[in-house]
Formats: structure tokens, C-alpha cells, sequence
């Protein structure tokens, strides 16, 4: 095997087995799902050309590269019954868009999946991550776009669920992937693919964004307890808010109380989701410590995306997982009927009382433009000097305390928004405000970088100038596919000066990395005190 899509590959990538814990003959199976998934693409786009759509295939793309994304599906019988949809899928796209000229790419062609998964193991490895045959720095951009298409994929999957799809997503996910057939394409044909990647991903979390607010209201400013509350209860992790609605409705009245885990932090926020009485707080911190505090969780957990991680033996039993995420031997549920969790909910000891610390989430964009003139007051009148943006995905690897340090040393003049499960470094320390305000907004989950480009984007024409001369730094952590997606938006947008840590991308080739420090002046992170001198002077 061989995979580098996430920060923590070992030694530029995993070739023993995944540092997430994903063994060969998923990593196999998954990158044969992914060439899979480039020979739907070439004939559906063909077929688009002609005005040739079919949902099922557009819907299909979608759940193929969610799959693919780091810490989802680590089932190998679940990603090979998706490759052989794939394979029926390609020749309905192909007889969709009938007879087409020119020459057919391999991954397009009527190859033959065999039977046995073992036999698809060994043909997944024949189309791996690395491609020897074309430049190196293409390819480097290549892995951009295909990971920048993963990412959104989470997001697109997301809003389908809440009712909200775009043919703009469709038609260009299957353009992308049929794109990176082609080997004609140079360097900077595919850095125009990649940019425009990001503003798919930026319409994407548009989407999402409005699927929410359509749903349960636009978040506003709200203490979650960390403490616990007496009775049964289920943690629920990942990032999908109609799953945790659809759980809140099945479980109230039962007596067991609802906690968050990770990503769905922001959940309390929402009017639609806060306003049941049994969702009552969060549980532990992100995706990483799961080992440790799922032990101590007495209820029924389940995770409806990533991050899910290779269970221990004392909480397997209580596990569960939904929609697209999958572990062999853990209990999968299919569809929106919960009773079996809530069962075995009901069967734990549950909580006794034990009130804890409460933190702020809640702070989208329409909460923060709300008090806009109070932000933009303090700004004129020296009280806040600057803004960071400090947030992503976090992380096992060494170095993520540099953003723990980096919230602790910024000067008390100046604010740091978050979103994602970086905020965990440092969610839980007082930063005080500022006339109010407080220093530390918690802007929601990953997606919605779209709420903190809508602040950046108010903030310059209140002062009547572009979001690179404002006094605002983005400081981001990144760990899987979802982080690159929202990079390259960053890119699109023209938004300059990010600093990236705790390492840069392996698949990231020198060439690569020096266009986006010539055009875009992205570097790493150094330390916490060596940035916040070389940002504020």
C-alpha cells in the first residue's frame, strides 16, 4: 500500500499499514474505487455534453469519494460492494453517452472487476496513489484536486441528506475526475482545476450552510456544559446535524440524554436542535482521544462521519456506526430507526451528576455580523488591533500544542476565531473579552469556514478594502481531505499569508510548494511566539 492523504502518513506515507489504522487491502480497495469512480466520470461527463443526467450516478460520486476520506469506511467488504456498483454504474454511464470520439482512458474502458475481494485487492494495487507516468508536480496538483473533490464530497453528502443537491457540484465532479484522465492537460491547466475545485467546495459549504439555517436557524451565542447530568445517555460523534435531530426525536421522553463528541460541538448552537431539553452537553474533545474517553463514556456511542478509530475492546460492545462510516465487527446502522442504540443505552449505567466547565459556540456569521458595528467600533478605536483565524482539524502528530501556546500568547488586544476540531487546543481557556466581545468566537464546525469567509468579506468593505489588507491572520491546522478542500477555496478566493502546520502536505511537491508561496505567500508554522512577532512585528 502505499497512502499520504493525511498529515500524520508516516515518513511521507503509510506503505505497512495506515496510521489511522487502515490495513492494505482497504487502502487497495479504495484506490480501485477511486479509479473506479475516474471512468464513471469520464462517460457522465461525455453523456452531460449531450444533456444526458442521471441522479443515481451524480449521487453515487459523492458517497464513492466521501468513502475514500480519511478515518470514514474501513470495511473491505463494504468499499467492494461499492466498487462493484462503480463498475455497473460505468457501463450505464457509457451506454447514457453512447458512441464518443477520440481515445478511451483505461479506468474507462470495460474492464472486468473479479468476484473474489482478494482478486480486487490485487487489481487495486495496480492503480495506486503514485502515477510514474506523467511530471511529478503535475501529479502533485492532481492529488490536490482528487483530495479537494473528497472533501467536498463530505459536505455535498451532508446537505443531500438535509434535502439540498446541485447539478453545479455534479457536472463538476464529474469533469474533475474525468480531467485527471487525461495526461494531454499541463501544470497550469490543472492549477485551474484545482482553484476551481475550492469554488466548488466554497458553493458546496454554501449549500450546506443553508441547508442548516433552513433547518434549525441560524446558530447563536451558547453555553455547552462539559459537566454530566444524571441518567443513560449516547455520545454521538462526526458532523451530520439531521442524524443527531432524527436521534433527539427518538430519544425524548425515554429518560437517556444526548452528548456530543468532536465536530458536533456546534449542534448547541442551532434553535431547531438546542430547543430539546435532553441534548445536554458535549463529551471529551476531538477524534484523537477517543480511546481514552470512550472508556469512560457508561452509554451507547455512535459516529455518523469520521473520525471513527480502531475501537478497544471496552467500549466496542457499545458502538455503533451510521451512513457511510464502517468498521468490521462494529454494529452498522442502517437507515433512521435508533431503537437498537437507545436499547443499549438504556442497558449502561449512565451518569450520575457532575456539573463541569461551560463554553461558548455559536458564533457564526449571522451572530458576529449581528454586533458588526460593535466589532468594527472597537477595531477604529484601538481596542482590538487584530484578528486571527486559528482552526482546522487536529491531530495525534507532535507539534498541534503550538496552537494551544499560540491562543495563550496572543496579545489580549486581539480576537481569534476557530471552527473545526482544532478548537480543542484551546476551547476551554479564558481568554476574556474585549468590551464584550468575547476574544474567543467559536465559529462551528469545518464546513463552516464559509460563516468566517462571510466575516472576513464584511469586515473589508466596512472598511473599504480587500480581506488581505485587513488586520486578520489565518493561522490553520489540517489533518485529512476536508482541510485541503477548504485550502484551495482560500486559494480561489485570492486570500494570501496563510501559515499551515503541523506539517505541510507530503504528496506536495517543491515546485507546487514554491508557486503557492510565490503567488500566495502560504508557509508553515515555525513556533508560537516566532509568528506572532512576524505577524503583529
Amino acid at each position: 500500500m502505499f497512502c499520504y492523504q493525511c498529515e500524520q502518513a508516516a515518513n511521507g506515507g503509510c506503505t505497512v499499514i495506515g496510521v489511522c489504522g487502515k490495513k492494505p487491502d482497504v487502502a487497495a480497495l479504495q484506490d480501485l474505487l477511486v479509479y473506479t469512480l475516474k471512468g464513471v466520470a469520464f462517460w457522465a461527463d461525455k453523456a452531460r455534453v449531450q444533456g444526458k443526467k442521471d441522479q443515481e450516478i451524480d449521487r453515487f460520486m459523492i458517497d464513492g469519494l466521501f468513502t475514500t476520506v480519511t478515518n470514514v469506511d474501513f470495511d473491505a467488504e463494504a468499499v467492494s460492494q461499492l466498487v462493484t456498483e462503480g463498475v455497473r454504474l460505468r457501463d450505464k454511464a457509457r451506454t447514457l453517452a453512447g458512441q464518443v470520439d477520440g481515445t478511451i482512458p483505461a479506468a474507462a474502458q470495460n474492464w472486468t472487476l473479479p468476484a473474489a475481494i482478494d482478486e480486487q485487492v490485487k487489481l487495486g494495487q495496480l492503480h495506486g496513489v503514485k502515477d510514474y507516468t506523467v511530471n511529478e508536480d503535475v501529479h502533485s496538483v492532481r492529488e490536490l484536486i482528487t483530495y479537494g473533490l473528497k472533501g467536498y464530497a463530505a459536505y455535498a453528502d451532508h446537505a443531500r441528506i438535509l434535502g439540498k443537491e446541485s447539478d453545479e457540484i455534479y457536472a463538476f465532479t464529474h469533469k474533475a475526475l474525468a480531467a485527471l484522465l487525461d495526461d494531454s492537460l499541463d501544470l497550469t491547466t490543472n492549477v485551474g482545476l484545482a482553484l476551481e475545485t475550492g469554488r466548488i467546495n466554497y458553493v458546496t459549504m454554501e449549500l450546506l450552510n443553508q441547508a442548516h439555517v433552513e433547518a434549525y436557524g441560524h446558530p447563536v451565542p451558547t453555553p455547552v456544559q462539559l459537566g454530566t447530568k444524571a441518567g443513560k445517555a449516547i455520545l454521538v460523534s462526526g458532523h451530520d446535524l439531521k442524524f443527531l435531530e432524527e436521534l433527539l426525536k427518538q430519544t425524548e421522553g425515554t429518560g437517556v440524554n444526548i452528548y456530543t463528541h468532536g465536530e458536533m460541538l456546534p449542534a448547541h448552537g442551532y434553535p431547531g436542535l438546542k430547543k430539546y431539553a435532553h441534548l445536554v452537553g458535549n463529551f471529551g474533545g476531538a477524534w484523537q482521544d477517543q480511546h481514552k474517553e470512550f472508556a469512560q463514556f457508561p452509554g451507547a456511542i455512535i459516529f455518523n462521519t469520521n473520525c471513527i478509530q480502531r475501537p478497544a475492546e471496552s467500549y466496542k460492545d457499545r458502538l455503533f456506526t451510521w451512513g457511510l462510516v464502517q468498521w468490521p465487527g462494529v454494529k452498522h446502522v442502517d437507515g433512521w430507526d435508533f431503537s437498537e442504540v437507545i436499547k443499549k443505552a438504556q442497558a449502561c449505567d449512565g451518569f450520575e451528576d457532575n456539573p463541569g466547565q461551560e463554553i461558548l459556540t455559536g458564533f457564526g456569521h449571522n451572530a458576529i455580523l449581528g454586533v458588526a458595528d460593535k466589532v468594527i467600533e472597537a477595531v477604529k478605536g484601538g481596542d482590538i488591533k487584530h484578528f486571527f483565524l486559528v482552526g482546522g482539524c487536529d491531530g495525534a502528530k507532535s507539534g498541534r500544542n503550538y496552537y494551544t501556546e499560540f491562543a495563550e500568547k496572543a496579545p489580549k488586544d486581539t480576537v481569534i476565531l476557530t471552527l473545526a476540531c482544532g478548537k480543542y487546543r484551546f476551547n476551554k481557556l479564558d481568554l476574556g473579552d474585549i468590551g464584550g466581545i468575547p476574544r474567543l468566537l467559536d465559529v462551528g464546525q469545518c464546513n463552516d469556514a464559509y460563516s468566517a469567509i462571510q466575516v472576513a468579506v464584511a469586515l473589508a468593505n466596512a472598511f473599504e478594502c480587500g480581506v488581505n489588507d485587513l488586520p486578520l491572520s489565518l493561522v490553520l491546522s489540517w489533518y485529512e481531505q476536508k482541510a485541503v478542500a477548504i485550502l484551495l477555496t482560500l486559494l480561489h478566493l485570492g486570500i494570501k499569508n496563510i501559515k499551515i502546520g503541523p506539517s505541510l502536505p507530503a504528496f506536495v511537491t517543491p515546485n507546487v510548494l514554491n508557486f503557492l508561496v510565490e503567488n500566495y505567500n502560504i508557509g508553515p508554522i515555525t513556533t508560537a511566539e516566532e509568528d506572532l512577532k512576524a505577524i503583529l512585528g
